[in-house]
């Protein structure tokens, strides 16, 4: 059971090009799922097969993992979908002659509004950070300025190098979900706190590393994802923002206010990365609401 979940692995790895965190979270979920399912049939062996798994025992682990183990709509609809994945790799590769998961639906987690920033505290944020003029301090400036600008994702942040820059022309370019490549357009302000920090901020933490990395902690070594949310924390505290803040925040925060200030959502999902633009679409729900507190606020009727 072990090499065939490693076989659908490497076929998310080589012919879907998924990320290491992606591919972690698939790896996770189906070794749970299996494991469920040598308990539950052992062959006599007692190591199972996967043609012994029917609708039954797909529809009993999914009542566990909201019953029992208690996970939240999300993840369990999360784990469902990586369940169907992989017998559809089964059924493709011709392992099974049936998928049983076909009429498995997980459950339907009800869709959140993205947590946002607003102008005024991006603001505070990014003045607050600019004041520590350590090379520390000039290079979280320069992340806060880039991840706002642009609206990269941490992944994509952290494994940039310096050559991916280029300031003169004002844009990155970055390796995205499914190893889509793509251009982020970064304003003059941003290119400003980059230019700097790499002028000399970089150049003192690099020392004598040869590391090709555009963001280096002290030891001249790429910063990790744990260390930009360290980052973001300390930044947010500094500058008395109550808010939790995560990458994923300014991330938000990038495409609501592009949305709000005019920009067309189809931009808005190519500066994004997204696949499809019903993902973007949830940031419409977030300037709509601006809309009607403006509407409220305006209006001397309501």
């Amino acid at each position: 059971m072990q090499e065939t979940v490693n076989s659908f692995l490497h076929h998310l790895v080589v012919e879907k090009g998924f990320s290491p965190n992606t591919l972690e979270a698939y790896r996770n979920d189906l070794n749970q799922f299996m494991e469920y399912v040598r308990g539950k049939v052992p062959s006599p062996n007692g190591a199972g097969t996967w043609s012994q798994v029917d609708m039954k025992l797909l529809t009993e682990y999914v009542v566990d993992l909201r019953g029992k183990k208690r996970y939240r709509d999300s993840t369990a609809a999360r784990k469902v979908a990586a369940i169907k994945s992989f017998f559809g790799f089964l059924l493709q590769e011709g392992l099974l002659d049936k998928d049983p998961s076909e009429s498995l639906t997980g459950p339907r987690p009800g869709r959140t509004l993205p947590k946002y920033l607003t102008e005024d505290e991006v603001n505070r944020l990014l003045e607050e950070t600019k004041k520590e003029s350590s090379p520390e301090g000039q290079r979280d400036y320069a992340i806060l300025e880039m991840l706002y600008a642009t609206g990269l994702r941490v992944s994509e942040l952290v494994s940039l190098n310096q050559d991916d820059l280029n300031l003169r022309e004002g844009y990155v370019r970055c390796i995205g979900k499914g190893a889509k490549e793509r251009l982020a357009h970064i304003h003059p302000q941003a290119a400003t706190a980059l230019e700097s920090y790499i002028k000399t901020a970089r150049h003192k933490l690099l020392g004598d590393s040869k590391d090709k990395a555009l963001f280096l902690n002290r030891r001249g070594e790429r910063l990790t994802r744990q260390w930009i949310w360290a980052i973001l924390k300390a930044s947010a505290r500094k500058a008395n923002i109550k808010k939790p803040l995560t990458p994923h925040v300014l991330r938000h925060s990038f495409a609501t206010h592009m949305l709000r200030g005019g920009a067309p959502l189809r931009h808005v999902q190519e500066m994004l990365g997204h696949s499809s633009i019903t993902t973007t679409q949830i940031y419409t729900h977030l300037t709509d609401e601006h809309l009607r507190k403006e509407y409220d606020r305006s209006h001397p009727r309501a």
